[in-house]
């Protein structure tokens, strides 16, 4: 219940301008995003990369209905890969695109056009784009833009979100070599009609999908912060015959830093998703939303504590 109340207030002008109102909001803010400006960005990149951890990195925003917003956007892309390239991160420093925020809901083709943009940019570093899934009235848009990228970038990777009744087939047909998924169980308010809703559900949802990607012969990114799942992933590679260097783990900047740097120690590539910008109140709902240990986390701090 408390999830869902979080995931309608994210959507909320109004919820939105008394959250920010909160004198203390920044700081707490400051756990889940690396910052407002490209150049804290790149300082909190540059900490992650000498932590021995890969990154994706989004700036922050989406559902643009302002081509000159979309258009800002892939330009703070370019600007932003343009800036981390002297770190020399290669494929262990890709970005993550909305499509919503390069004008998917204006026009799909502009969006293409974008995310080509973008995907050129990082193809310049060495490194490629995962597309991010949001809401499940984009996914088929998400994965017609996705093959059309695969032409030219064929590293172009996408999230599927498990909670969608959808998902398990979306994964049987992205499971092919080369094909790079980040499976994440989902965070947006969907109807019962078109996602599983109880936390079992999703659960069990994402191991079936994490089963399929993982027998595949594509490159799963397991994006997960839950100790089960992460024993599940290592049981499914011994399975079916994976090593260490052929799917990774991704987790959100700022949340169980220590198991991530204990899984980078023990030699698993681990990818953070790093935030940045000040489009932030979306995203931050949702990671409260998310686990109940962040919003615990948020009261204290409120209280000071």
């Amino acid at each position: 219940m408390l999830g869902q109340l979080l995931l309608a207030a994210s959507r909320s002008g109004l919820v939105r301008r008394s959250v920010s109102s909160f004198p203390l909001t920044k700081r707490v803010v400051e756990r889940f995003v690396a910052g407002e400006s490209v150049q804290q960005a790149r300082d909190a990149i540059e900490r992650l990369r000498d932590a021995g951890l890969a990154v994706t990195i989004d700036h922050l925003g989406e559902e643009t209905l302002d081509a000159r917003a979309a258009e800002a956007t892939t330009d703070a892309y370019i600007t932003l890969l343009q800036t981390i390239k002297p770190l020399d991160l290669g494929g262990r420093g890709e970005v993550s695109v909305k499509l919503s925020a390069v004008g998917q809901r204006l026009d799909e083709s502009m969006a293409l056009e974008h995310a080509r943009e973008i995907c050129a940019a990082a193809a310049a570093n060495g490194s490629t784009v995962t597309l991010d899934m949001e809401d499940h009235t984009t996914v088929d848009s998400t994965l017609t833009i996705l093959r059309k990228l695969r032409e030219d970038y064929p590293g172009t990777g996408v999230a599927i979100q498990a909670y969608l009744f959808r998902s398990e087939q979306d994964c049987r047909d992205l499971a092919a070599e080369g094909s790079r998924v980040r499976l994440v169980k989902g965070a947006y308010r969907e109807p019962a009609s078109v996602a599983h809703q109880g936390r079992t559900a999703v659960d069990k949802a994402y191991v079936r999908c994490l089963r399929i990607l993982m027998a595949g012969k594509g490159y799963p990114m397991v994006a997960t912060h839950d100790d089960r799942m992460i024993a599940i992933t290592e049981l499914l590679a011994d399975r079916f015959g994976r090593t260490i260097g052929d799917h990774e783990f991704q987790m959100l900047y700022g949340i169980r830093t220590d198991l991530q740097e204990s899984l980078a120690g023990a030699g698993h590539t681990v990818r953070v998703y790093v935030p940045y910008g000040d489009d932030w109140y979306g995203y931050f709902m949702r990671r409260l939303a998310e686990r109940p240990a962040n919003v615990a986390f948020f009261l204290r701090a409120l209280g000071g504590k």
